[in-house]
């Protein structure tokens, strides 16, 4: 299976809500709901795609999933200095495509991006009740910052040490 990560430009927002969408039913019929419909719709996420900040998985040239990458968290990370770090949210996998190469995929892709941008961390949050969750970023190497009340969403925060580029 080929693997490839693009810029998600304005004609693939339907493709972007539609992964998410999918991704948010499925955690839905588990008892574990995580996104609102219209929190994900075409129209709500239309402006952040536009912006260029989603971008798309592709398995031989078809949608495997979604993540959006933002050099800016002030609602999520609003303690921290914003200059020495990225961030990724939005992050889903088609149900055809889970099982792990595809979410490591965007996940390498991501720090290796941020790396490129002189940032010394890539952080991430997550529903602080999904251990299972947690235990994937965990693995792969983010490391548990602290937890955070947004809004309804209590999450825990996990940051990935990026190490200085060797030249």
């Amino acid at each position: 299976m080929y693997i490839s990560i693009r810029q998600a430009n304005i004609q693939d927002t339907v493709i972007v809500s539609d992964v998410l969408l999918e991704a948010a039913l499925w955690l839905q019929q588990r008892g574990i709901p995580l996104w609102h419909d219209s929190e994900i719709s075409p129209e709500n996420i239309s402006e952040d795609v536009a912006k260029g900040l989603f971008f798309i998985a592709e398995c031989d040239k078809k949608p495997a999933g979604t993540i959006k990458f933002q050099l800016e968290d002030l609602l999520f990370w609003p303690d921290i200095s914003q200059e020495e770090s990225a961030f990724v949210h939005r992050f889903a996998i088609r149900r055809r495509y889970s099982g792990g190469k595809v979410s490591s995929a965007l996940l390498t892709w991501a720090i290796e991006r941020a790396q490129k941008l002189d940032k010394r961390y890539l952080r991430l949050d997550c529903d602080a009740s999904r251990p299972r969750l947690r235990a994937v970023y965990e693995g792969f190497g983010f490391r548990y910052h602290s937890n955070r009340q947004v809004g309804a969403y209590f999450v825990s925060r996990y940051e990935y040490e990026i190490l200085p580029q060797v030249t």
